[in-house]
């Protein structure tokens, strides 16, 4: 038996999928896998279940799930160790006074990862940089998302997740110190200038990206670095950087040469490079409720194909539809059959501007370790570096929020490499194999989603308020996951009280994280694509008491032709904005824009583009 935590929690057996269905169930069992081995008190089960308001049936209801992961598993109620060879066989055990889950050894991904995390720091410690460099990087590809994955965790299966996720950052940081002292400074560009981004006041990982930046003959980025670091600090928390951040900004001031890489630590070569397999890709979401068919669909297109030409894997979505987070989950499901690394890049920043192909592109040749492009360097020259390399390999690109066909042209690796591009507008490109639509989620799907992270008991509670909170999100699963998390952290509020709180806006219920998204911002950088008088019809379309119109309403509601209106509301349509109806099927189209837009419209001018 296979019991994977470090990611979308998963039981296998013989190859059989056995993961408990039930929240509850899979509550249980996460937290006696955690603890194998040792025994788990019924009182922390109970606490881990209901916190301080359990019910009076807790006991029995907990000895039922017992009784139930028991003849799912298809276990005896006592099997203990084997005693005649010392070999531990896999049995849920009852003790005095709770229960023991006995797993093998190597059952358990979490401990195979603290094992590997331990030998890498030893190395390191010793001054085997190599060996530590690749045990760590064992280490963290044991990793497939967020620890537990869309569990929905108590007290102590919170804790558990915290102390994982610090040591999974204390890997990385141990696996990047390792590969600085091995010399692959330019290697390791784009992998901080991404972890910096998503973790703007981690000083470890700022300091690294400093060191690498200077390394590779980019001060003048170095010190950007730094400063974009103490921003972020001040901002955030309100902290100057550390004395160990501001000695190095003062060493690149000065070029001191102890900052110098080791001696004999060469850049590497790209044959050396291809061996270390780059890998950008953000951590995986875990599951995405209601795309696993579209999900299946990509993964055939991009592990069948014939590979005589590079192929595109293209997903459209609106605002808050979660297309990024599919597009990673995509990659995460297809990486295996790209050996050669995975490249990620965001080709449009959070104010709406279009980074630069041939900034895109020179990060992406860093992390080859073919070295930056430059001043000197056309982007087409830095193009035919890039596809002289990817010629001869097998490498999976994530391109997120494409804006336009350009981009993709632009950072098109060669045959037998594939795209995962995702995109806030439809785009038509040759090379495109299958584009997938991240449409908002039935109502029934997204009932499944709070379901999902909230558990069946408490959506029952509040079964009208289920519903309207599911009207309110528009099928978004943006706004859904920001409703789910707080309602997690608040879990003394009925749904009604977070309705009420709303009171009719999406705009009142934060974002699931500090750094994660609102729908604001998310629909403000797709209104900024806009010409200005698309932007004019957007709003004025949001504005109306209809829940649709016509060509013909939408030309006298702007003053135009009904010939200009038509296209104007198709271009909406085109920039996943409004949405189209054929209501006779002739072709008389009616449009309509969803609530969650409708309530972020008014606050958009011409000055947001």
């Amino acid at each position: 038996m296979h019991v994977r935590v470090l990611g979308e929690f998963e039981v296998r057996r013989a190859g059989a999928d056995l993961t408990p269905s039930a929240p509850k169930l899979r509550q249980v069992f996460a937290l006696l896998a955690v603890e194998a081995n040792r025994a788990v008190r019924t009182d922390q089960l109970i606490e881990e279940l209901w916190e301080d308001r359990p019910p009076l049936s807790a006991v029995t209801t907990l000895q039922t799930y017992i009784y139930q992961l028991r003849k799912l598993l298809g276990w005896p109620a006592t099997t203990g160790p084997d005693v005649g060879t010392g070999t531990r066989q896999v049995a849920l055990r009852t003790t005095p006074g709770g229960y023991v889950l006995d797993l093998p050894e190597g059952a358990l991904d979490a401990v195979e990862f603290e094992d590997l995390a331990v030998l890498g720091r030893s190395q390191l410690m010793k001054g085997c940089f190599e060996e530590a460099a690749g045990t760590l990087r064992q280490a963290l590809e044991l990793w497939n998302g967020r620890a537990f994955g869309a569990i929905s965790p108590g007290p102590l299966l919170h804790a558990q997740l915290v102390r994982l996720e610090e040591l999974r950052k204390l890997a990385l940081d141990h696996r990047i110190e390792a590969d600085l002292r091995l010399g692959r400074h330019m290697d390791l560009i784009g992998e901080l200038s991404t972890l910096t981004a998503q973790q703007p006041t981690h000083e470890g990982f700022q300091a690294k990206l400093m060191l690498s930046l200077y390394r590779a003959g980019r001060r003048a980025e170095a010190l950007q670095a730094y400063q974009r670091a103490r921003t972020a600090l001040a901002g955030e928390l309100g902290l100057e950087p550390s004395a160990e951040l501001r000695r190095l900004h003062q060493a690149i001031l000065s070029a001191d040469p102890a900052l110098d890489a080791p001696a004999g630590a060469a850049c590497p070569s790209p044959a050396v490079a291809t061996r270390r397999q780059p890998n950008q890709l953000p951590l995986d979401t875990g599951r995405l409720v209601g795309r696993e068919q579209a999900l299946d669909e990509v993964r055939r297109a991009l592990t069948e194909h014939d590979r005589d030409t590079p192929v595109v894997a293209l997903t459209v979505g609106a605002p808050g539809s979660g297309k990024s987070a599919f597009a990673v989950h995509a990659a995460h499901r297809v990486r295996g059959d790209y050996p050669d690394g995975v490249l990620f890049a965001r080709l449009q920043r959070p104010d709406g501007s279009v980074v630069p192909s041939a900034q895109v592109l020179g990060d992406f040749l860093c992390a080859l370790g073919l070295g930056p492009g430059g001043p000197g360097v056309s982007l087409e020259e830095m193009q035919t570096a890039f596809r002289n390399w990817t010629a001869r390999r097998r490498l999976l690109v994530v391109l997120d929020d494409v804006v336009e066909t350009e981009q993709i042209n632009a950072l098109m690796p060669s045959a037998g490499c594939a795209v995962i591009a995702s995109s806030r507008r439809l785009l038509s490109h040759p090379a495109v194999l299958i584009t997938t639509r991240t449409a908002p989620l039935e109502d029934e799907t997204s009932q499944c989603m709070l379901v999902d992270v909230l558990g069946a008991d408490r959506v029952r509670e509040d079964s009208a308020g289920l519903g309207e909170l599911v009207k309110l999100s528009g099928g978004l699963p943006m706004t859904l996951r920001a409703a789910a998390s707080l309602l997690q952290l608040r879990p003394h509020w009925p749904i009604a009280k977070l309705l009420a709180r709303a009171r009719g806006d999406v705009r009142r219920i934060p974002p699931a994280t500090t750094d994660a998204p609102n729908i604001t911002d998310s629909v403000a950088r797709s209104f900024r694509l806009l010409s200005s008088k698309e932007q004019t019809a957007f709003r004025a379309v949001a504005a109306t008491a209809e829940p649709c119109v016509s060509a013909a309403a939408a030309a006298e509601l702007l003053g135009v032709d009904e010939a200009e209106a038509e296209l104007l509301l198709e271009d909406l349509v085109e920039f996943q904005l409004a949405e189209a109806e054929d209501v006779d099927g002739a072709g008389a189209f009616r449009y309509s824009i969803r609530a969650p837009f409708r309530t972020v419209a008014p606050s958009l001018t011409a000055s947001s583009c």
